[in-house]
């Protein structure tokens, strides 16, 4: 039994080191911001959303939709016919407000000749993540309430009526403002979705093969050092910087051969998740030209030799292969943050803090990229590649410096002697 005990307490002191726990608890918190903007997604749904009401008719069942509307809403602006919908636009973004609703003139003359009520729905679209469209799915709801209420009017007072109308007695037609962009016909929702299918190949991409190239330089450097390769290899008459040119580049190829290949495979993922679409994000004027799909390109070029160049210097702490697998975490983790921040939120209504965090993460840049040159950011997509080969130049000139020491060899800096 004793024999045992000795055991189990050498392989909890070689599992259970610095290199294993620290990653655990960067995962733990991970997980744990999850679940905060998880219940923050709860949070705002069951905030009333800020909107401004336009009536311009008079009768009883845009009385009703007021109602509604006033009572399950805030109300910043509200007006009756004449009223000017630009202004009634800007007071509302003002509040970060979600829409401005307007009901025309014969809406309830329109439902009693068996025709439904059209209601005019201006969106103000802030971000294209799942957060951002919380409020407008609240104002979808308040709509439907809208349509039950008008629909149990109609029933009490036995208006004689197309049972059709009476069931549904108001459409939609719904315009969508984001980032100066007017598109008719479009709700924040479809966009956000059309936007997701656009710009989710990139992100998936990025962290396959940041996780991949970077467990095959990280494990590399704990085999060598496990079989005494890397020892030779710094004895033998070549330059340190060709050893790491040449592990770096070597890795940036098989990294950038993953990304071809996992491009066309989950390009079509997508493709055939998003064909029985009927809109198209090019028909709005959101299509990207060459010098786009190369700035991309660039952006995960200079992002992959930057995360290739972490990896090496994560891997000059690996004693063997052995501890060299756990040290993909910290990668996993960054490469994770950005994928998640970005999926329930817009980098431009993130608070500044995160956008701080989000973009000193090299890894997050190409995530971004294809979305913010949908809008015509280039600011964004431009420092961000500068940033990330900045970045990229001080991970080598660490490595380089790594590689000039005695860490390789004995996992410590050799201390001069007085």
């Amino acid at each position: 039994m004793s024999d045992l005990s000795n055991m189990v307490k050498k392989e909890l002191r070689e599992l259970l080191t610095r290199q294993t726990i620290i990653p655990m608890l960067v995962m733990a918190l991970i997980f744990a911001g999850m679940g905060g903007v998880t219940g923050g997604i709860t949070e705002e749904a069951m905030k009333n959303p800020i909107i401004g009401i336009i009536n311009e008719d008079d009768g009883p069942l845009s009385g009703i939709a007021s109602a509604v509307l006033n009572g399950w809403a805030e109300v910043v602006y509200n007006s009756t016919s004449g009223a000017d919908v630009q202004a009634a636009l800007e007071q509302v973004n003002e509040r970060d407000g979600v829409a401005v609703l307007v009901i025309p003139e014969g809406f309830s003359d329109s439902i009693y000749g068996n025709s439904t009520g059209k209601i005019q729905v201006y969106w103000i679209m802030r971000g294209s993540g799942i957060m951002d469209s919380v409020s407008t799915g609240v104002v979808d709801s308040l709509i439907q309430v809208i349509n039950h209420e008008i629909s149990k009017e109609l029933i009490e007072k036995d208006v004689s009526i197309n049972p059709e109308v009476a069931l549904n007695p108001t459409a939609k037609n719904e315009t969508t403002i984001f980032k100066g962009k007017e598109m008719q016909g479009l709700s924040p929702v479809v966009i956000t979705g059309m936007l997701s299918s656009q710009s989710a190949t990139v992100p998936v991409i990025m962290m396959m093969i940041i996780i991949t190239a970077g467990s095959i330089v990280i494990s590399s450097m704990g085999m060598e050092k496990e079989n005494k390769t890397l020892e030779t290899l710094l004895t033998l008459p070549v330059k340190r910087s060709a050893i790491i040119s040449g592990k770096i580049i070597a890795s940036a190829v098989v990294g950038l051969l993953m990304a071809v290949i996992y491009m066309f495979g989950f390009g079509y993922y997508m493709q055939s998740l998003t064909s029985g679409l009927e809109v198209n994000l090019a028909d709005f004027g959101l299509a990207l030209g060459i010098q786009d799909y190369a700035l991309v390109g660039l952006s995960v070029f200079v992002t992959l030799l930057a995360g290739l160049s972490l990896c090496m210097v994560l891997g000059a702490f690996a004693k063997d292969y052995k501890s060299a697998q756990t040290l993909i975490l910290p990668i996993t983790a960054l490469a994770m943050i950005p994928m998640l921040i970005t999926m329930f939120k817009d980098f431009n209504t993130l608070p500044m803090a995160l956008q701080c965090l989000l973009f000193a993460i090299p890894f997050s840049h190409p995530m971004m990229a294809m979305r913010a040159l949908l809008f015509d950011d280039y600011l964004l997509v431009i420092g961000g590649i500068i940033y990330v080969a900045l970045f990229a130049a001080a991970t080598v000139a660490v490595v380089v410096h790594i590689f000039k020491t005695d860490r390789l060899l004995v996992g410590r800096t050799r201390k001069k002697r007085k």
